[in-house]
């Protein structure tokens, strides 16, 4: 389930449409300049970070109104439900906004792989080394 938005002009500044979101958490959130703000999906029951997407005002509604994460994707310019086409399905159990009101957590319940790659988690390419 995917709406495509009305292109504004500029490539880095999409133009959202009106969106239901609880005004009084719209008040609360920092958007970048593009109207954006990053969604972590972390595994609910385990702590396991699954992935980092993008939401805009219309995207955190429709992910606390249906129960399924949807995101803003900057690269087609348009929402997408997480595991609408692939199956790898997202069921929200909580969102929560951290300390600055600029990202958003996204416990969930993920079915199958949450990685485009099909990997289970985005991070399972491996550690970068630390030290010297």
């Amino acid at each position: 389930m995917t709406s495509s938005v009305p292109d504004s002009g500029t490539p880095d500044a999409p133009r959202f449409p009106a969106s239901g979101l609880d005004p009084a958490i719209a008040a609360r959130l920092k958007r970048g300049a593009d109207g954006l703000f990053p969604a972590i999906a972390q595994q609910y029951d385990t702590g396991e970070v699954l992935m980092l997407g993008w939401m805009d005002d219309e995207a955190l509604h429709r992910t606390l109104t249906t129960g399924r994460c949807t995101y803003w994707s900057r690269s087609r310019r348009e929402y997408w439900v997480k595991g609408d086409t692939s199956g790898h399905v997202q069921h929200v159990k909580s969102v929560a906004l951290d300390c600055d009101d600029d990202t958003v957590l996204v416990k969930v319940d993920q079915v199958g792989a949450a990685c485009h790659t099909g990997d289970r988690t985005c991070f399972d390419s491996g550690a970068l080394p630390l030290g010297e």
